[in-house]
Formats: C-alpha cells, structure tokens, sequence
C-alpha cells in the first residue's frame, strides 16, 4: 500500500504540472486577442483619471514609461479579496471567499509539509517544541494553514453549493459539474478534519509521508491517512478538468488582454502577428463575405475605375 501511494502521488503531481503547463502554453500561443480599448490601464502614468501615452505629442517616437508595481499591487488585491465580487454580490462573496481560502492554503499546508519533510531529511526536528527556529515555523504553519483550509473547505463547499441551489440568477448557469466539484472539495475537506482531529493532530504522519516521497523510502500510514491522501490525489488529477485554472488564466487576462495597451508599430511584433492573421483564409461565406479569399482581399477595396 505505501509503494501504491508513493506512486500515485507523485503521478498526481506530476499530471497536474504537465496538463496546467499544457494549458497555459495554449493560452499564450492564441491569437492575438481584439483590443479592450478600456481605461485606465494600472501601468499609465496617469491611469487616475483613464489617461494614456495617446495624450502625449509624438507619442509614437518616446519611450513609455510603465508602472508595473501599480499594476501588481491591484492585480494582487483583487486575487487575494475578490473585490469585484464583493461590489456586486456580497453574501455570495463571503462563501466564496471563504472557499477560496481554504484553496489557497490548501496549496499551502503542501508545501509547508513538503519543506518540513526536506528540513527533517536534513536533520531538523520539526515541532512545536523544537529548538531551531525554522523547524517550528515549519510545524505550526503547516499545522495552522491544514486545519483553517479544511474548515474553510468546508464551510465554503456547503455555502456555494446552497447559494447556487438557492439563488436563480446563480441556478441558470451552475452546471452538475460544479456541484459536483464541490462535492468532492466537501469529502476532501471533511476527510482532512477527520484525520487531524482524531488520527494525526500535528501532521506529523503525513509529513512522514512527504519525507518517504523525498527520500524514495516510502512510509506506512493509518488506513484514514491513506485514503486522505488518494483522495488528494485524485484532486489533483481532477483540477485541470475543472475552472480552477483561472487562478492562472487571471494573470493572463489581467495582464495581457485588460491592461494590454501596445500599440501596433510599423515593423513591430504585433503588426506581424496581426498581418499573419490577415493573410489566413476565410473558410465561411455570407452575403458580403467570399469563401477563400483572405481578410486582407476580402477588405480591399476595387480600384477607382477598376
């Protein structure tokens, strides 16, 4: 059984890397998306009231001059608090929000077991009662963020799935596969609790577990633990078929479609992306478009006296 779980956990993670890298390279190599045209973009200098380099004489020859920390600082605010969410609908931000966190650090009671598994490999004692300051760290953070992210995990599962049940405007577009996901987030929170409540109260077994990943020795665990860590994995594998990749698509839309203001240059990049674009063939017809013909000929217009 350990041998099977090793194995299935690192399976687990390594499916989850290559579908989300897979996912994002299709992000990055789509077609150049059609221009927002909305203001104010966080980089402009004067972003404050919706001005861009545009205003500028000659802004085609000057250098810009972009503020990215501004950008990343509201980028971050509204990844961390959903303010948008919260503007339009908040009782149905607080469960939402409220699930996200136990996402987020679920994210993070992994890897703060995984470094408390590498610090013990090399010798540190991670507890509460250890004297090097970095194995203690280790050990109540792992302990703090495992047990908020099961309890968020499922207070916030059983919020979304009532509050999308319940409202109709919410109801008309939650598809079985949502509450089916977060049926699954509910087992696996509520099968977190129970392991740290009656099995593992300081995660010391399953950072056990992790070390016997890191050192290729893998570790019996209890018949509980076990299945904790099947149905994890499994998580895992499930994720990339979910809409959690917005976590990652967010970046993308934030950056490289809402606040995309690169003008299109003679000889730039973007005019021969776009100018690739153009010279594809149509492949449909209607009564003023010809099947066949490119964008660039289908917009031509006939020479005076052609």
């Amino acid at each position: 059984m350990d041998i099977f779980l090793a194995i299935f956990t690192y399976f687990s993670y390594a499916f989850i890397i290559t579908a989300y890298s897979i996912k994002a390279l299709r992000y990055l190599r789509m077609p150049t998306h059609l221009r927002w045209e909305l203001y104010p973009v966080m980089h402009e200098e004067n972003h404050q009231y919706g001005g861009s380099y545009f205003e500028q004489v000659d802004w085609w020859i000057k250098n810009r001059r972009k503020h990215f920390i501004k950008s990343i600082l509201l980028f971050l605010n509204e990844y961390a608090f959903f303010g948008s969410y919260f503007r339009l609908q908040k009782s149905y931000w607080v469960v939402l929000y409220i699930c996200h966190i136990g996402f987020i650090l679920l994210i993070a009671f992994q890897i703060f077991c995984l470094l408390g598994a590498i610090a013990a490999v090399f010798g540190v004692e991670v507890s509460s009662k250890s004297q090097d300051i970095t194995g203690k760290a280790l050990y109540y953070f792992a302990l703090l963020s495992g047990v908020i992210c099961f309890l968020s995990g499922t207070i916030g599962s059983i919020g979304l799935f009532i509050k999308r049940l319940t409202d109709k405007n919410l109801k008309a577009y939650t598809s079985p596969e949502v509450y089916f996901g977060y049926v699954f987030n509910l087992v696996l929170s509520l099968v977190g609790l129970y392991v740290w409540y009656y099995v593992d109260p300081t995660f010391s077994q399953y950072r056990g577990f992790w070390k016997g990943l890191i050192t290729l020795n893998p570790e019996n665990v209890e018949p509980i633990m076990a299945l904790f860590i099947i149905i994890l994995a499994l998580h895992l594998i499930y994720l990339p078929f979910t809409r959690a990749f917005h976590y990652i698509s967010r970046i993308f839309a934030f950056f490289l479609i809402l606040w995309d203001d690169e003008p299109n240059l003679r000889g730039s990049n973007l005019e021969k992306k776009l100018q690739a674009l153009l010279n594809q063939n149509i492949s449909w017809s209607a009564p003023h478009i010809k099947t066949g013909k490119t964008w660039i000929e289908q917009i031509e217009r006939p020479k005076s006296g052609s």
